[in-house]
């Protein structure tokens, strides 16, 4: 697990919008998947929410970069997505594309990490 700290120092390499609206972001997937480990991949460049070590159990990844913010779920061509936010052509992966604090605090962008840790849960028959 990384500490907060590296997580903060990490994402300020990043211009101070995209800084902002990823702390806003952590802060909604801290609180919203419980017990969930945030692990800082700076090769990478992301940092992962996922409760164990395998791919498997990857919920879901905050990608910042220059250009803007996504938030990126595992097995996301499994989710429901009704209000059509997810993007990408990845075979399992997809994304969300993070523009403001209002797609942060979107209902449809709750359910959607909801989604993913119900679609976590099932997978790994943990209910």
């Amino acid at each position: 697990m990384s500490k907060p700290d590296q997580v903060e120092e990490f994402l300020e390499n990043y211009d101070e919008n995209v800084l902002k609206l990823a702390i806003e972001l952590r802060k909604l997937l801290l609180t919203t998947l419980p017990g969930i480990t945030e692990q800082l991949d700076l090769p990478a460049r992301m940092i992962a929410y996922c409760y164990g070590q395998k791919y498997a159990d990857l919920v879901c990844v905050i990608i910042p970069s220059k250009k803007g913010l996504k938030l990126g779920f595992n097995r996301g061509t499994e989710l429901s997505d009704p209000k059509k936010m997810l993007e990408g052509e990845g075979k399992l992966s997809r994304y969300v594309e993070i523009r403001s604090a209002d797609t942060i605090k979107s209902d449809a962008l709750i359910t959607l990490v909801k989604e993913a840790l119900k679609a976590y849960k099932l997978r790994t028959d943990e209910k």
